[in-house]
């Protein structure tokens, strides 16, 4: 471990593997940590690889530089946040990796510094968000899943989840994950990452901007309405489902394929969920390692 100045943030992050290998940036989702990867990163440096494993802004040792910095969750600053720590490690390019907040940051670089990525291995797709038309409502079975996200909305689930932030966590690790059998000491080990004093305002802000119902940072402005135009990514890709995913179902890949116009696969992996890297990491690091000998 350790703890680089990145741009607003003192990141905290994994790094292991020759300082000289190709780099993989491999990026945890909510609520989730930087163990997602556990299996995996190990996997990769024996194939030669410099893997970087960060705590996104508001997880873990991860810190704000500055008190006065908003603690913003939008989707423009967990890309930035990425660039920023590849510029403080001076890696030129890297494969982009990731799931959920972390598979946005992938997404969000890929599409908007393509000079700077490798390829991309993104679990469900294309993540960059549609703010313009996130209130149009999708089918009520689908909805359901996205309880959440309603009660962040809230108030009362801002005080809820700053009351009940493991509770919460892991219902959601049973609901999105169900055929996953995670013990309560793999639970612990991540739960750990969610008493960040930024936790809360984070996540609370990135349920809200997606919805339109928050500001975002004026730095990231310009990002952000690059990201507006839902911009292509370009880069060479996979994308990967887990099978058993309960928050967003394994699809064929061809609603989203207009959106990769470069080479790209698609797989549905059996067995795993949502936090698809903890729960088959041999798929994904198998996915990472394809591009990297591409």
């Amino acid at each position: 471990m350790r703890q680089v100045d990145a741009g607003v943030l003192s990141i905290a992050c994994y790094e292991a593997g020759p300082a000289d290998g190709p780099a993989v940036m491999l990026m945890h989702g909510f609520p989730y940590d930087i163990h997602s990867y556990v299996d995996i990163a190990p996997l990769l440096v024996a194939q030669g690889c410099r893997v970087i494993v960060p705590y996104l802004r508001g997880y873990g040792p991860t810190r704000f530089r500055d008190a006065n910095t908003p603690r913003s969750g939008e989707q423009a600053a967990i890309g930035a946040d990425m660039m920023a720590l590849m510029d403080a490690l001076g890696i030129k390019r890297a494969i982009f990796a990731g799931y959920d907040w972390g598979g946005r940051a992938a997404c969000v670089g890929a599409a908007l510094w393509p000079e700077r990525c490798i390829g991309l291995v993104c679990v469900n797709s294309y993540l960059i968000q549609d703010i313009a038309n996130a209130m149009v409502p999708m089918r009520p079975e689908r909805e359901v899943a996205l309880w959440y996200q309603y009660y962040f909305h809230l108030e009362r689930g801002h005080a809820g989840l700053a009351a009940n932030r493991r509770e919460i966590a892991k219902m959601l690790w049973k609901q999105w994950s169900p055929s996953w059998a995670f013990d309560e000491a793999c639970f612990e080990r991540t739960a750990i990452a969610y008493d960040n004093p930024d936790y809360v305002d984070v996540v609370i802000h990135s349920y809200r901007h997606r919805f339109g119902l928050a500001d975002g940072d004026p730095q990231y402005a310009d990002i952000q309405r690059r990201l507006a135009a839902l911009p292509p990514i370009t880069v060479p890709s996979i994308t990967l489902d887990g099978a058993d995913d309960g928050v967003t179902p394994a699809t064929d890949g061809a609603a989203g394929a207009r959106k990769f116009p470069a080479r790209r696969a698609h797989r549905v992996v059996p067995g795993a969920g949502h936090n698809l890297p903890q729960e088959a990491p041999e798929a994904f690091a198998a996915a990472v390692m394809e591009l990297v000998k591409a």
